[in-house]
């Protein structure tokens, strides 16, 4: 037993090693892979265990023969003498003697063995052992409480409850992430919005420098495209109008198409940090081209 045991954990080591978490690369293994190594080398031992256990019988079996033969009994009589204990446990008990050896109590006619000396005012008490269901309870929640300790605890074979609150919120928030990445994508000239969160302008305006300042200026002057900052437009000054002008381009007018370059998200970014720019006045502007368009007043709140 002791050698199955220090083998055991001779071929567990390497697995253990491995599923140690790495702190700089987070991990040789996941802990999906690490939780199935854990069951595995469980199942494992107790299968071993097992074997240990009928190798133990078994060999008990054969020393008593060896022994009954050294003393002189022959074999006939080691036959019969196993067909006869066979045959014992075979044999159909009384449902009060099972009931009795359930709950470990000795029958009516053995009760005043069991009687206590002391007694009070005539009430004597049955010195009746623990019932072995009980027992067997109780000990099933110390190999619990074992089994706990080494899974959660010792090696780490599964997260603790906050370690798992911790990685389902990571997950929601990996999977709100992507469907909120999604959402946005499934923007189009018809549900584009105007918005003023900093956070989309500075997203517009950073692609603007990338892509259209070229043509536009760095402060949507313009350049070889017309400014984007006055009251004039050639294609339309709103929000989806700006949009479509992006997304579809007009190749007559020397306007490209970024509809494959970019997202429908980046190109809404953009569309917004353009009418963000609205009126702002930079430096050196181009005269104006197109037609003007008259900003569109906020409404404003009728007085009580």
């Amino acid at each position: 037993m002791k050698k199955i045991s220090i083998l055991i954990l001779t071929l567990s080591a390497p697995l253990l090693t491995m599923a140690e978490p790495n702190k700089e690369s987070g991990g040789m293994l996941s802990g999906e892979t690490q939780n199935l190594i854990g069951y595995w080398l469980i199942g494992i031992m107790l299968f071993l265990f097992l074997i240990v256990v009928l190798l133990q019988v078994r060999i008990i079996k054969i020393m008593s023969r060896i022994i009954f033969k050294y003393q002189g009994t022959s074999e006939d009589e080691i036959i019969r003498a196993e067909q006869a204990a066979k045959a014992s446990k075979t044999t159909v008990k009384p449902k009060n003697e099972v009931l009795l050896k359930l709950m470990s109590l000795k029958p009516m006619s053995e009760e005043k063995s069991l009687l206590i000396e002391h007694d009070y005012d005539g009430i004597q008490e049955l010195n009746n052992p623990t019932p072995a269901w009980f027992m067997w309870l109780f000990y099933g929640t110390i190999v619990f409480a074992v089994c706990y300790i080494l899974i959660y605890h010792v090696f780490n074979l599964a997260p603790l409850q906050y370690q798992e609150y911790r990685n389902e919120m990571a997950q929601a928030d990996i999977a709100k992430k992507e469907y909120l990445s999604k959402a946005a994508n499934r923007v189009d000239e018809n549900t584009v919005k105007l918005v003023h969160d900093p956070a989309v302008i500075a997203a517009g305006e950073a692609i603007f420098k990338t892509t259209c300042a070229a043509c536009h200026g760095d402060h949507a002057q313009g350049n070889i495209g017309p400014n984007l900052t006055d009251d004039y437009w050639l294609h339309g000054g709103k929000i989806n109008e700006i949009f479509k002008t992006i997304k579809y381009g007009f190749a007559a007018k020397g306007m490209p198409n970024w509809e494959k370059q970019l997202s429908p998200k980046q190109i809404s970014d953009v569309a917004n940090f353009i009418k963000s720019i609205h009126g702002s006045n930079p430096a050196n502007p181009k005269a104006p081209q197109g037609e003007k368009e008259i900003p569109e007043e906020p409404q404003k709140t009728a007085a009580k």
